[in-house]
C-alpha cells in the first residue's frame, strides 16, 4: 500500500433551502488521532456523527474542521437567549454595585454577543433540523475524503525523500565498515607512536605490543554496530513497501538508527570513522523528521 502523510488541507460547499455553508479541514501530524470541530452556535449536535466520519478515515494526526454557516433564507428572525440576558443582568448589576457606577443600559445589554440569536426554523422542527445535519455531514463526509486524497499525494512525495535516505544511510554503512576495517592497523600505527614519544625504542615486547593493539581493538570494534545499522535498513525498506500505517513504526527505527550512530561515534578510532559517524548521525535525523510526517 501507498504511504500517507499526515499533512493536507482540503474543503467542501454545500446548500440547502437557501442555507448555505463551507467546511475547511486540515491536518498536521500528531501521535494519534486528534479532531477539533469549530462549529456555529446551535450546530453542536453533528459533533459525534463528524467524529465518527473522521475514525473511519484516518489512523492518526490533528485534524481541524471549521465550518461556515449561512442561514440564508431560512432564518426567520431574532430571538433573545434568556439565560444569556439574565446572566448579563446580573453581571451589571454587580459591577454597578461595587463601583457605584450606574448600570449598563438594556441597549448594551442586547448587544452583548450571544444575548441576541438569529432564530432559525430548523431549530424548531426537529425533522428539519434533522435533514440540516444529514446534508451538513455529507458534505464534511466529502471534505474529509478530499483531504485524505491530499494526504495520500503527500505521501507519494514523502516516500521518495524517505527512500532516498535510507539508500544514503545504507551507502554511509557500508563506508563505515570499509573504515572500521582499517582500524586494528591505525590503532596499531597510533599506540607505536605513544610508545616512541615516552620510552626508549624496543623496551615493549612485540608479544605484549600486539595484546595492546588487540585490547584496543575490542574495545573499538564497531562491527555489531555497523551489522545492526545494516539490519535496521533492511528493515526501513521493508516497512517503505508495505507503507500504510508504519509512522509509529519509521519513528521507532529513527531512534534505533541513533543509538547506534552515536555509538558508533563513540567507539570510533580515527577522524574518518568520526566523520563517516557524525554524517549518519545527520541523515538519521533528518529521517526521524520526516518519518513524523507519515501516518
Amino acid at each position: 500500500m501507498a504511504l500517507v502523510s499526515m499533512t493536507g488541507f482540503a474543503e467542501a460547499q454545500g446548500s440547502r433551502e437557501g442555507a448555505r455553508w463551507r467546511w475547511e479541514v486540515k491536518s498536521v501530524n500528531g501521535r494519534g488521532l486528534e479532531l477539533r470541530l469549530r462549529l456555529p452556535p446551535g450546530l453542536d449536535g453533528i459533533e459525534p456523527a463528524a467524529r465518527v466520519l473522521a475514525t473511519g478515515r484516518f489512523k492518526r494526526g490533528n485534524l481541524q474542521a471549521t465550518l461556515a454557516y449561512d442561514a440564508g433564507e431560512t432564518a426567520r428572525g431574532l430571538k433573545i437567549d434568556a439565560a444569556a440576558l439574565a446572566s448579563a443582568v446580573k453581571i451589571a448589576q454587580q459591577v454597578a454595585a461595587e463601583t457605584g457606577l450606574r448600570p449598563a443600559s438594556i441597549d448594551g445589554l442586547l448587544a452583548l454577543k450571544g444575548v441576541i440569536v438569529q432564530e432559525d426554523e430548523a431549530e424548531s422542527d426537529p425533522r428539519a433540523r434533522a435533514e440540516r445535519d444529514a446534508a451538513l455531514l455529507e458534505s464534511l463526509a466529502q471534505a474529509f475524503d478530499a483531504l485524505s486524497r491530499a494526504r495520500a499525494s503527500e505521501g507519494v512525495k514523502l516516500a521518495v525523500v524517505l527512500e532516498a535516505q535510507v539508500a544514503e544511510i545504507a551507502r554511509l554503512t557500508e563506508a563505515a565498515s570499509a573504515a572500521a576495517a582499517a582500524q586494528p592497523q591505525v590503532l596499531r600505527d597510533k599506540l607505536m607512536q605513544q610508545i616512541a614519544d615516552l620510552v626508549v625504542p624496543g623496551v615493549m615486547p612485540q608479544e605484549r605490543l600486539a595484546q595492546e593493539v588487540a585490547l584496543m581493538a575490542a574495545r573499538a570494534d564497531v562491527r555489531e554496530e555497523l551489522d545492526r545499522l545494516g539490519a535496521h535498513v533492511g528493515e526501513a525498506k521493508q516497512l517503505l513497501a508495505s507503507g500504510d500505517g508504519i509512522g509509529r513504526k519509521l519513528d521507532f527505527l529513527a531512534q534505533e538508527f541513533n543509538r547506534e550512530a552515536n555509538t558508533l561515534c563513540s567507539k570510533a578510532a580515527d577522524i574518518a570513522l568520526t566523520r563517516l559517524g557524525l554524517e549518519l548521525k545527520a541523515v538519521i535525523d533528518q529521517f526521524r523528521e520526516q518519518a513524523q510526517n507519515v501516518e
